[in-house]
């Protein structure tokens, strides 16, 4: 059986599950969102494996050579390419394939083995069964960091959780007062201090009014300045002196947001970041409004680093917990589809 036969196999009893329980009919699942959020990248991606499918008979040097070419133009990254064409070559010879149009089931096959690597999917995030769960959110001005704490705060709160905001950009113009929008538009508490304040006392009184109040996560915001790295180092290396010293153990995760139309400017920046603090995680704004959503591979495969979240539209909902298979369902939907059980 194809890979693909396999990925509408399990699609196919998500969405017979759904039903079972008796979810609401307006309600997209979330491998459409996906096909959705993806359609660019893979009208631009798949559409070019389609023709390249079509103009080759037979699997061979060239036709591996053009495969190459778009999966760098996707934003894969030089090295998981070659990674990937190497898995190809090795695999197309093991299974004696010559047909151009059994490579499209095979890349995908590859791609969801290069992003999960040895470890498996490790996209969950480290929420705590007890006490106050700390996640510390970094990321460079203008990639939609606030936007997203906003829609991570929704999307706890839709699950019975109380949540706290810590307004810890206290440097960029209006950065506290679109933080308390967002608090305002999902219901939670925004803990602050004046433009211009130290962060780490920000961070500070934050812990304090969220284990006063017994919440269950406390989302910190931070400044994303990457003028100079020195400066941001010692400043995200107070701000977490100053959580782990109030809460033992935390931040539980540091995730880092990206912006995905950036392309490969995404990777040098997670790379600093990186470089600057522990990131736990990734979360990659925008992927809806780029081409090259390879990006979430060459990000996973060069930095040893998961992408927890995704951005796949402007809705509330829109930001998803990303998932290998329905990244990969996402790129190949128009093909999968049609995939005969």
């Amino acid at each position: 059986m194809s890979f693909f036969k396999k990925l509408k196999e399990k699609f196919t009893a998500q969405e017979e599950k759904e039903k079972e329980v008796e979810v609401q009919v307006q309600e997209i699942s979330i491998g459409e969102k996906f096909k959705q959020g993806l359609s660019k990248t893979r009208n631009s991606f798949t559409g070019r494996v389609n023709e390249l499918v079509a103009r080759y008979r037979k699997v061979d040097e060239d036709f591996f050579e053009e495969l190459e070419e778009i999966l760098i133009q996707a934003d894969v990254g030089f090295d998981t390419v070659m990674e990937l064409i190497d898995q190809l070559k090795t695999e197309v010879k093991l299974r004696n394939i010559s047909d151009t149009r059994e490579v499209q089931s095979v890349i995908s096959e590859k791609l969801v083995d290069i992003y999960q690597g040895d470890e498996g999917d490790s996209s969950g995030l480290n929420i705590q069964e007890e006490g106050l769960t700390v996640i510390l959110f970094v990321g460079v001005n203008g990639v939609g960091k606030t936007t997203t704490i906003g829609k991570l705060a929704h999307k706890f709160k839709t699950e019975g959780k109380s949540v706290v905001l810590a307004a810890g950009d206290t440097f960029r113009a209006g950065a506290i007062e679109q933080l308390e929008v967002w608090g305002e538009r999902v219901g939670v508490s925004v803990i602050k201090q004046g433009e211009g304040s130290d962060p780490a006392a920000v961070m500070f009184d934050a812990v304090q009014a969220a284990k006063a109040r017994k919440a269950d996560i406390l989302i910190c915001d931070t400044a994303g300045r990457l003028q100079n790295k020195v400066n941001l180092m010692k400043e995200l290396e107070k701000v977490k002196r100053v959580i782990e010293r109030e809460v033992p153990g935390a931040p539980h995760e540091v995730l880092l947001a990206l912006d995905a139309t950036t392309g490969q400017n995404a990777l040098i920046q997670a790379k600093t970041f990186k470089e600057a603090t522990n990131v736990s995680g990734i979360v990659l704004t925008k992927l809806d409004g780029t081409a090259k959503g390879g990006i979430v591979l060459a990000i996973r495969n060069e930095l040893a680093i998961p992408v927890k979240f995704v951005g796949l539209g402007e809705k509330m909902d829109d930001l998803q917990e990303f998932d290998a298979e329905k990244y990969v369902y996402g790129l190949f939907a128009d093909i999968i589809d049609k995939e005969e059980l």
